[in-house]
This record gives structure tokens, C-alpha cells and sequence, in this order.
């Protein structure tokens, strides 16, 4: 197993090379706005995952990717000489869907902050379900003539043994 830092080296290496030769050598008409966003190697360093975008439709993503198929031969006889290993890494493209991904995550969020202000909205007109006071409050004039018992009450005291004294 490699070094996992040397493994990062590799990957970014890998990543500069194939967009260098994109930009330069590769004349295939069916390639698009590429952009080689980022490289994966394996800890034997022997399989490269190459990411990639691009701008268009399904038609140039799928020209793009035919393209990339088609130069995979002279990608790994450059990625293979600048890296110096024993065994060039065979390299897969694979399509980078980000783009698409932020903009369902961008609609989803847009959905839960349309739904979080109609909740709002609700909110703001509601009224209690029941009485405005859930709880039960006693009349003022009954609380005088507890009042008063309870005042009658406090004259009369207990004595230690149990009988009332005033």
C-alpha cells in the first residue's frame, strides 16, 4: 500500500496532465467545453477515475465522453511517461454531475423556504383552538369568602398535644 499523501500527489498530477493534453493535443471535433474538475487513483496506483464537466447538453456530454474513449490511449502513454511508474494507471472518465446536483439542491432549498412562509403566513392568522385562558381562574368574589375563611382559620392554632387554643 502507498503512501497516502504520495497517492494525493499522483491524483493531482494526474489531473493537471489530462487537462493540459485536452487543452493542446487532443483535436477530436466532438470534444466540448471540457473541464477536468477532478482525478481519483487508487492506493496501487494503478486505476485513475478522471472527473469531468461539461457545457452543453446531453449531445456534447455524450460526443465529449465518445471523444475521451477515443484519446484514452494517448492519455495514459502521457500520464504513464510524466509519472514514472512501473505501470501506467488505466484511466476512467466519468461525468461530473455537480451542476445538476446544485440545482436540485438549490430547488429543493427554494421549495422549504416557499413551504417555511406559508407556515409563517399560517402562523401569523392563527387563533387558540379552545379559550384564550386554557386554565380555570375563580371569581373575585369568591376569593372574599375563602378570603375570610382562611382568615378565621389562622386565628385558630394547633398546640403541641393536639388541642386549639385562640
Amino acid at each position: 500500500m502507498s503512501d497516502p499523501a504520495k497517492v494525493r500527489r499522483h491524483a493531482e498530477r494526474v489531473r493537471e496532465l489530462v487537462a493540459s493534453v485536452v487543452r493542446s493535443q487532443i483535436k477530436d471535433p466532438r470534444l466540448g467545453m471540457i473541464t477536468i474538475t477532478d482525478a481519483r487513483i487508487t492506493a496501487d496506483l494503478r486505476d485513475a477515475t478522471v472527473f469531468y464537466t461539461v457545457l452543453g447538453d446531453a449531445v456534447a456530454q455524450a460526443d465529449t465522453a465518445a471523444a475521451l474513449e477515443s484519446a484514452k490511449g494517448l492519455l495514459r502513454s502521457t500520464v504513464g511517461k510524466a509519472l514514472g511508474l512501473r505501470h501506467s494507471p488505466t484511466l476512467t472518465f466519468v461525468l461530473d454531475d455537480v451542476q445538476d446536483q446544485v440545482k436540485h439542491i438549490d430547488d429543493l432549498l427554494a421549495a422549504a423556504r416557499n413551504a417555511d412562509a406559508e407556515v409563517q403566513r399560517l402562523a401569523a392568522r392563527a387563533e387558540y383552538a379552545g379559550d384564550a385562558q386554557p386554565y380555570r381562574v375563580e371569581d373575585e368574589d369568591e376569593d372574599d369568602e375563602t378570603g375570610e375563611e382562611a382568615d378565621a382559620a389562622a386565628d385558630v392554632t394547633e398546640t403541641p398535644r393536639g388541642g386549639a387554643a385562640r
